[in-house]
């Protein structure tokens, strides 16, 4: 480590050159040494006055060597346990946890999300609020401990909760970690296995009521402005020619596959008019009775981060909840500027995430994550506590681990021979949600690796 008089003459040596008009965020970091690198574990004596990243000193050691061979006296291999370099965490299978597992990494992996949460005030949330010294009007804390028995702070609300997961997700050395509390803060049974894709919508819609709690717009807008869209329910008479529009917010697009082949068809229905005609007439206000009309869903605004979720359960009379096992092709680049009347600019989006159920039945099995990393751009396989890179920076889908029932080698279930998709299409018998991100709407965060603005 430079000594103090070295990292002196670093913090400041930008002030020879720029003038004071000129001094930028960079420059201030740079006097104030955030960007200095941390002393590594055991090579101060004390703690280093002129970097303030140095945690020697600081009661770091119950903490700083997080893994060590003590700690793992009952696992035949400890070094299995660790993080591999460069990689990413996995989250440990509770039970029947593995569908919260899932959607969770793939919010980790947004790191607009990520970045607001790290942003989260505690003590702007009810639920934290009273756990924090209290002013003593002066703009000084008070001499009071609000530390929990451990001697570390134990949040209390979902978003604190969320907060540490993702905390722990991005600088764990663990191979895994135990997202319980989280789950125990949202009341869910880790043995009872919830419907995903409403769940889904359940946590979003918490997620953005806890936040709005928030003073920070960034902070506090976080759900509506990567996730929300728009759209219109449009009911026009066809004697007057009036629409009667009805607006209303969504976190996904939910999408009828049965019969389908493709996403695009998939999209096309959800959008097509349906006639109301006979016995099913639309009541005009205007035309003062009742009117043959079309009834459609006419796309209003779409999210930066669109979700696509394909409804392969459904409930059957006979047979109770049920899975549509037929493959479905999608794209990795998706255009819908044709489905907004006035596209406010680029409507194309590019396939992040592919969220897959294993399995023939709708009441068991199993779900994992294909994610894209945003930085690198290369695949990973999320499978609870195994995080697995893809070859290459193609998405691999192993469609015949996706649907055992399926026949092997072909591509919808059938017998028949499959089909070479073409660059860039993929189909899939278990993938319930597509995850896209709109070109141009990736923003640029500190690296993941200085922790100085996280917690």
């Amino acid at each position: 480590m430079p000594s103090k008089q070295q990292l002196d003459k670093i913090a400041w040596q930008w002030t020879e050159t720029v003038d004071p008009a000129d001094v930028k965020q960079e420059h201030i970091e740079a006097a104030y040494r955030v960007r200095c690198g941390s002393c590594e574990a055991n090579t101060c004596r004390r703690n280093c006055s002129g970097n303030p990243r140095c945690l020697s000193g600081l009661g770091e050691r119950s903490w700083l060597q997080e893994i060590k061979d003590s700690a793992w006296h009952d696992v035949d291999d400890p070094n299995a346990e660790r993080r591999a370099e460069g990689g990413f965490v996995g989250l440990k299978n509770l039970g029947a946890t593995c569908y919260l597992n899932s959607f969770l990494q793939v919010l980790y992996h947004n790191p607009a999300f990520r970045h607001s949460l790290y942003m989260w005030d505690p003590e702007e949330d009810p639920q934290e609020r009273g756990k924090f010294p209290a002013s003593n009007g002066k703009g000084e804390p008070e001499a009071v401990s609000w530390a929990g028995s451990c001697g570390v702070y134990s949040p209390s609300s979902i978003i604190g909760h969320l907060q540490l997961l993702f905390a722990q997700l991005q600088f764990s050395k663990r191979r895994y970690i135990d997202p319980e509390p989280f789950i125990t803060c949202l009341g869910l049974s880790t043995t009872q296995q919830q419907d995903a894709q409403e769940f889904s919508k359940l946590l979003m819609c918490l997620l953005e009521k806890h936040f709005s709690s928030q003073k920070q717009p960034s902070v506090c807008n976080i759900v509506q402005e990567q996730y929300v869209g728009e759209y219109d329910y449009v009911t026009k008479c066809l004697e007057c020619s009036t629409e009667s529009l009805c607006p209303s917010k969504f976190y996904e697009l939910d999408l009828n596959i049965k019969g389908l082949r493709h996403l695009d068809e998939a999209l096309n229905q959800f959008l097509r008019e349906e006639k109301l005609e006979g016995s099913n007439q639309y009541s005009c206000r205007v035309c003062g009775g009742k009117r043959n009309a079309v009834r459609c869903i006419r796309l209003r605004r779409l999210p930066p981060v669109l979700s696509l979720q394909l409804l392969r359960f459904g409930f059957d009379r006979q047979a109770g909840c049920r899975k549509i096992n037929t493959a479905l092709q999608f794209t990795e680049t998706l255009d819908l500027s044709s489905h907004l009347r006035q596209p406010p600019g680029s409507m194309v989006y590019t396939l992040m995430a592919v969220l897959i159920h294993r399995g023939s039945s709708a009441n068991s099995g199993h779900y994992v994550a294909h994610i894209k990393d945003r930085t690198s751009g290369s695949w990973y396989l999320f499978n609870d506590d195994g995080v697995c890179k893809m070859r290459g920076r193609q998405l691999q889908l192993n469609t015949d681990e996706e649907n055992p029932m399926r026949p092997q080698g072909t591509s919808s279930g059938d017998a028949s021979e499959p089909k070479r998709l073409a660059k860039g299409t993929h189909d899939s018998t278990g993938a319930y949600m597509l995850v896209y991100q709109r070109h141009g709407h990736a923003q640029s965060f500190p690296a993941d690796q200085d922790p100085f603005w996280v917690l």
